[in-house]
């Protein structure tokens, strides 16, 4: 039983996402890989975000010279006002500092608030080779390309910024400890057409549709869904090495609570893909439900047992906020099996 254990934009569950002390306590506490978000700058630097909307998640808001950048845009469908990565230049986003984006459920984490100055993806690479050395194993990254279709109609190619840090930080065009995952195939593709043939992993929402092709198809665009079909599945084999699916792709509570894992696993190895999910987070408010324990969404509830379903299905890799929580489920499963060689 050995998926990666993956710390979601760093060990998130304890430190303010992506921010340098998330990612290095992300490694101490275990994780194998971790997995940033990838926006850019109005000038081309990419920079580590859970979205370019960065209204919640730094102190822009309360910064008076940027007042007149906020602003109203249609995005994905929707409307939404606030302060947006591509409206900044580096210099002027790196004195923002970052504020947790869960506050409601992880005040703990608020506790931090204002420490921790954005990052840029060359910063993650530095601090990971740093990191290898420091714990003595090899370590890696997920990087995950966000909303490329929109970046690429603004004039900013995350495909081509990519490749070019990737290059620049010193990784292999095939490095094996990086993987590139988007919910947009088309920069998959892209990426690899510039001669990057590390490991490519198509995202898989439980609804919706890819943005990429709704620019592209409109309404006639394919549904998440459809790809996971065994045509979908088989189709994909061709294009990406694996897919990384939401958590209820993976796992179900049945009618009397008990939780039952889906086929998907089994049915992406059979097509020759390597299957992730995300995210595996101990708090009731994000567990499957006969998993909670109590009525307070901040409390953790029987985390350990949907945590040891999800890693014992067979799966490839899991994103987590808590790695140290995912390490010790995987150390006991691990026991199980071999003690029962």
């Amino acid at each position: 039983m050995s998926p990666l254990v993956i710390g979601h934009r760093g060990a998130s569950g304890y430190r303010p996402e992506h921010t340098r002390s998330a990612y290095a306590l992300a490694f101490e506490l275990g994780a194998d890989s971790v997995e940033p978000d990838i926006v850019a700058t109005r000038d081309g630097v990419l920079v580590l975000r859970h979205e370019n909307d960065i209204s919640v998640t730094t102190d822009v808001a309360s910064r008076a010279e940027f007042t007149g950048r906020r602003t109203t845009k249609e995005f994905a469908g929707h409307t939404l006002t606030g302060w947006f990565t591509e409206d900044f230049t580096w210099a002027e986003l790196a004195t923002l500092r970052a504020r947790e984006r869960l506050a409601h459920v992880r005040p703990q984490n608020a506790q931090h608030d204002d420490r921790y100055p954005i990052m840029r993806l060359s910063d993650l690479f530095e601090l990971i080779d740093e990191a290898s050395h420091t714990c003595r194993r090899p370590l890696g990254m997920v990087a995950e390309i966000k909303d490329a279709a929109y970046f690429a109609s603004i004039g900013l190619p995350l495909d081509e910024l990519f490749v070019a840090e990737v290059r620049a930080a010193g990784w292999n065009a095939d490095d094996d400890r990086l993987i590139i995952e988007s919910f947009e195939a088309t920069v998959l593709e892209q990426i690899a057409a510039r001669g990057m043939t590390a490991r490519g992993v198509f995202l898989i929402a439980a609804t919706g549709q890819p943005l990429d092709q709704v620019a592209r198809l409109g309404a006639g665009a394919p549904y998440y869904s459809d790809y996971l079909t065994a045509t979908g599945l088989d189709a994909l084999s061709s294009t990406v090495d694996g897919i990384s699916v939401d958590k209820s792709l993976i796992i179900q509570a049945d009618a009397v609570g008990d939780l039952v894992i889906s086929s998907l696993v089994t049915d992406a190895h059979a097509a020759g893909l390597d299957i992730f999910c995300w995210t595996l987070r101990p708090e009731n408010a994000f567990l499957t439900a006969s998993c909670r324990r109590g009525d307070q969404p901040a409390s953790f509830g029987h985390w350990r047992d949907e945590f040891a379903a999800v890693m014992g299905s067979g799966i490839d890799g899991v994103f987590v906020d808590h790695p140290d929580l995912a390490v010790s489920v995987r150390d006991e499963l691990r026991s199980r099996v071999a003690a029962s060689v």
